[in-house]
């Protein structure tokens, strides 16, 4: 953990001369700027993102911590010059704060300084409304994924695997769809761009975890494992539909423009029915081209497919897929399409020619694309282990070295290579946030795929990026209680990290306070429910409030605080002759044991109310007991000694022999020490004459 502050002091260095001030952080989750009103001097709010974290690349599990593994951005703090003034920071919960000092740097011209304070925050995806939405639900899979039945195996463990992986997806797809919605309602062009960039990262998000589920919790076999590829390209590749409603949509199908684009963008998706249904179209509208129509449909409805269900074997299925090949093959170099290059260009593509699907590149716009529909085309039958070859090749081929690969493409790269904490680690330094991370590395490790991999500095990789997601939700006004159900599903650090993280939260209101103290007994944090309760009594203090304040102390269990608390009501209670608060004082019960003054309070009320009920015996004894039993203040004896002259002044005796020289003993005791006392003075014949007389 320490490795982790360290590297984030030395990462965050002053800006070199003639630039203003740079942060020069370590790869990670995003972190943004933003700015806090009403403070001074005043906190700019400046709108950029950069990539860092206070912690190393969750992929490296044993590496050097000093090693990046990209070069990490500058980012300049506009209105900032460094070069004129000494720059500090202080840490904070999620942030950090970035200002002026008054010292000037010794070469520097005397101007004025800047009179803005930064807040760096380390992830404002919190504070987006649409995203909360995205923490909040997949809070509770989270949660009921760690309940779920341990001892479900085989194919039911399995099953609910899968559900919990697809319920995941669906919650990111309603945010993308929630997110998409508001860029395009809005008119405010800077939102729009927010908003349009949000929606390509929750778009990439489900991209790569639908592809994680289907090879790492799905676990599909030959066969099956392309009919699952084959969904998540059609899941992903939304543009045909658009431009099939419109061709379908005109006069004359056939004669639009994009009509042979459709029904390619069909086939190289595998949708044969609905590539088949377009080319009826053709086959209506030209009779000269019909028997060609023809025999491409039955070509496409021949072409042998291994749906879920079937219980073909794949030595069936590529006897039969053979078979098929050849024919299309004898189709081909026969002539049969040589009129119409578009339907010689379908069969090409059914043969699984690679230069005929190139050529359709645009259509396809992603190597993956490219990637599934080779394979649907060329090997149908293709194994999980054979799938990073021709991943590989398939990403070369298609960028054909005119671009570079971008970080999504490295993440699925790493996936159909099979390389989970590379996956991980490309995911942690591409993504805004660690949600993403945290929630599949969670899925994986509940797949038993991530067992054999600890960090060296303790905790596992599970467990350290749910710690770091939480930390990023306590940052948040509202979103740290989800943060408290992760950090207790972290056995080794999570209760540790809770500890520190909750001491930090504002207790704004006391309601706000009751609910982070429950949160603290159930978890048996008695540091904390004791820390909690003295800063709401000190709060309550301040605000003239004792009787709340007492109710605090008590239950922080905190005598010395009580016993200043009980002196402060006893205070007010000769200031103005009538206690607050009496509920409280009333029930205080065991309570009241905490400390003696707390027990005299208590006592000292109890004497009142048997006084008021004209139980005068039993309130005299009380009253003695408290005098004789030294627990009362010095300062209040004097009060005690006042309070006896009524039931020294009632017609029948209340005091008995003994009773009576109890009393007297307490009088010259106090005598003996109070003698330059004026009050003393003034009262002490009258006392002493009631006393004689009783």
């Amino acid at each position: 953990m320490w490795a982790r502050r360290n590297r984030v002091l030395q990462a965050a260095q002053w800006a070199a001369p003639n630039q203003g001030l740079c942060l020069c952080p370590a790869p990670g989750p995003a972190w943004g700027w933003a700015g806090l009103s009403g403070c001074r001097p005043s906190v700019v709010a400046v709108e950029l993102v950069l990539f860092c974290c206070l912690s190393p690349s969750p992929g490296e599990p044993a590496a050097d911590m000093d090693e990046l593994d990209v070069e990490p951005p500058l980012t300049l703090i506009p209105g900032v010059d460094s070069n004129r003034k000494q720059m500090c920071f202080a840490w904070g919960p999620g942030e950090m704060l970035v200002y002026e000092t008054l010292f000037p740097k010794e070469c520097a011209e005397k101007r004025p300084g800047c009179p803005n304070i930064f807040i760096v925050r380390k992830d404002q995806d919190v504070y987006s409304q649409t995203l909360r939405k995205l923490f909040n639900e997949s809070h509770g899979i989270f949660v009921g994924l760690q309940r779920s039945e341990e001892e479900l195996a085989g194919k039911s463990r399995k099953a609910q695997l899968v559900r919990v992986s697809k319920n995941y997806r669906s919650v990111i797809r309603a945010c993308m769809e929630e997110m998409h919605q508001l860029a395009i309602s809005t008119r405010d062009p800077e939102l729009q761009c927010q908003h349009s960039t949000q929606v390509s990262i929750l778009s990439a998000m489900e991209l790569i975890w639908n592809l994680c589920e289907i090879l790492f919790v799905e676990v599909a076999p030959a066969g099956h494992l392309l009919l699952h590829l084959l969904d998540w390209v059609r899941l992903h590749v939304c543009d045909v539909d658009s431009m099939v409603r419109e061709v379908l949509s005109s006069e004359n199908p056939s004669k639009h423009k994009d009509f042979w684009n459709a029904v390619d963008s069909f086939v190289l998706q595998g949708r044969m029915d609905d590539a088949r249904h377009l080319l009826s179209k053709e086959a209506s509208a030209n009779p000269t081209s019909m028997g060609m129509c023809k025999i491409l449909d039955d070509l496409m409805k021949k072409m042998p497919i291994l749906s879920i269900g079937n219980t073909q074997t794949l030595t069936e299925m590529e006897l039969k897929w053979q078979h098929w090949h050849e024919e299309c093959q004898r189709y081909l170099q026969d002539g049969t399409f040589a009129s119409n290059l578009h339907m010689e260009s379908i069969c090409k593509i059914l043969l699984g020619d690679e230069n005929a699907i190139l050529e359709k590149k645009e259509l396809m716009t992603t190597w993956y694309h490219f990637l599934v529909t080779r394979l649907v085309y060329s090997h149908p039958t293709v194994k999980p282990v054979e799938l990073r070859f021709y991943a590989q090749s398939s990403l070369d081929l298609f960028l054909g070295g005119e671009s570079s690969p971008e970080p999504l493409d490295s993440i699925l790269m790493a996936a159909f290579e099979f390389e989970i904490h590379q996956v991980i680690k490309e995911c942690s330094i591409a993504l805004s946030n660690w949600w993403f991370v945290a929630h599949l590395t969670d899925l994986l490790d509940h797949c038993k795929l991530l067992h054999s991999h600890n960090l060296y500095f303790g905790s596992n990789m599970r467990e350290f990026l749910l710690l770091e997601y939480a930390s990023g939700l306590f940052s948040h006004h509202s979103l740290w209680q989800l943060g408290v159900d992760y950090f207790d599903h972290c056995p080794e650090y999570g209760k540790v990290y809770l500890e520190l993280h909750i001491e930090r939260i504002p207790l704004n209101t006391e309601q706000k306070a009751l609910k982070v103290l429950r949160i603290c007994e159930q978890r048996q944090m008695h540091e904390q429910v004791r820390s909690i309760c003295k800063i709401m009594a000190m709060k309550a203090v301040r605000n003239n409030r004792l009787g709340s304040a007492l109710s605090w102390s008590i239950r922080a269990k905190d005598a010395a605080f009580a016993t200043l608390i009980s002196d402060r009501f006893l205070k007010d209670y000769c200031e103005r002759g009538s206690f607050s608060d009496l509920d409280l004082i009333d029930n205080l019960g065991p309570s009241m044991l905490l400390s003696d003054r707390l027990t005299f309070l208590g006592k000292y009320r109890e004497f009142h109310r048997l006084y008021g009920e004209k139980r005068f015996s039993e309130a005299a004894k009380l009253l003695l007991m408290l005098m004789t039993a030294r627990i009362a203040p010095c300062s209040f004896w004097m009060t005690l000694l006042t309070d006896a002259l009524p039931l020294l002044e009632q017609k029948e005796v209340i005091f008995s022999a003994e009773q009576t020289y109890e009393l007297m003993r307490c009088l010259e005791d106090l005598t003996a020490g109070k003698t330059d006392n004026q009050k003393l003075q003034v009262i002490l014949p009258e006392v002493n004459w009631m006393i004689q007389l009783g």
